[in-house]
């Protein structure tokens, strides 16, 4: 019942894509639909996608679980790696090089920052949201004493900007990347002990802990995780946008919480599925290109998430497919 739930879930995620792209054609035009438009929204989708999979991560972990620090530690790992290259960019150092020590920096900082979140909600014991909102208060606290709270502007370096802004086959590197990622948790999850261990300890701490499940090493993993993702979307950020900024996409914690909560992630816990993260990152990005095109304001677009964060947490807390087989279901006459 599980999986056909699952499947309803992916498959509804699908129709709401077709849905947004048939109403934008119809009531756009085909500016909406044209090959640099679409280009242009894919390369957005790496960064949000990235941060929802982290909260995704936590969710599934149970009690609670969810990281409010994702979009901060992006913003500061990011800022690290250009403070960091800044004095050595100029000093005959190629573009392929620059690319890929930003990429770990930024990794690094993202595994240290969810290595803390980590220790302090599996050690320590303290609730995920307290946590979580303590850490993005002391990341972006951090940010902004490195920077003095202005942006941070690296200039046209070609490897970099290609990374987020140059297709490959139709995408960029950045969307290729993402969708690496996306498939490499996907197999963790389904395939790894540890991937396995973690839906156990979601659908019941107590018994996975009787079990002889490592909880509080498995929360380790599990926030080390979600701060690497934290830690490429910097890169992601940094290379599509060519600065860095202390309170860059500072909407981005209640829009990760709605992708993962679109997807069908169980804010109870032991419940998630990366391609319908990926689809509702897919269709979230859609909608707020749509909103572009009809010069809504930021305030309209916000509005809406909260809305539809609201509807779908309603949702989940109801079990539709035993209503739609029983809907369904031929009825015998009398």
């Amino acid at each position: 019942m599980r999986g056909r739930s699952l499947d309803i879930q992916m498959v509804g995620l699908i129709a709401v894509n077709l849905a947004i792209l048939a109403a934008a054609g119809l009531t756009v035009g085909e500016r909406f639909l044209s090959p640099f438009n679409l280009q242009s929204m894919a390369s957005q989708v790496p960064e949000i996608g990235l941060l929802a999979m982290g909260v995704m991560l936590a969710m599934i972990a149970g009690r609670g679980g969810i990281d409010l620090s994702g979009i901060a530690l992006a913003n500061l790992a990011g800022i690290c790696a250009f403070l960091i290259l800044g004095p050595i960019a100029d000093s005959g150092m190629s573009g392929q090089v620059y690319l890929l020590a930003f990429g770990l920096l930024s990794l690094g900082v993202g595994l240290l920052g969810g290595v803390v979140n980590g220790l302090i909600i599996g050690f320590v014991g303290v609730t995920s949201i307290i946590a979580t909102l303590g850490t993005q208060l002391l990341f972006t606290g951090i940010a902004v004493i490195l920077t003095g709270g202005s942006a941070q502007t690296l200039g046209y370096v070609p490897a970099l900007d290609d990374f987020a802004n140059s297709p490959v086959l139709g995408l960029s590197p950045s969307v290729w990347m993402f969708l690496a990622v996306a498939a490499g948790l996907a197999l963790w999850l389904r395939a790894t002990k540890s991937g396995r261990l973690l839906f156990l300890m979601g659908s019941n701490h107590t018994a996975a802990r009787f079990a002889g499940v490592r909880t509080r090493w498995l929360l380790v993993q599990v926030y080390m995780l979600s701060g690497a993702f934290a830690g490429l979307a910097g890169v992601v950020i940094a290379a599509r946008t060519s600065s860095m900024k202390w309170d860059y996409g500072s909407s981005y914690v209640l829009v990760a919480i709605l992708i993962a909560v679109m997807a069908g992630v169980r804010p109870e816990g032991g419940y998630g599925r990366v391609i319908c993260v990926v689809l509702s990152a897919t269709a979230l990005q859609l909608l707020s290109s749509y909103f572009n095109f009809l010069a809504l304001s930021n305030f309209v677009r916000d509005l809406a998430w909260g809305v539809l964060l609201l509807v779908f947490l309603a949702f989940s807390r109801a079990d539709l497919s035993a209503y739609w087989s029983t809907a369904i279901r031929p009825r015998s006459k009398a």
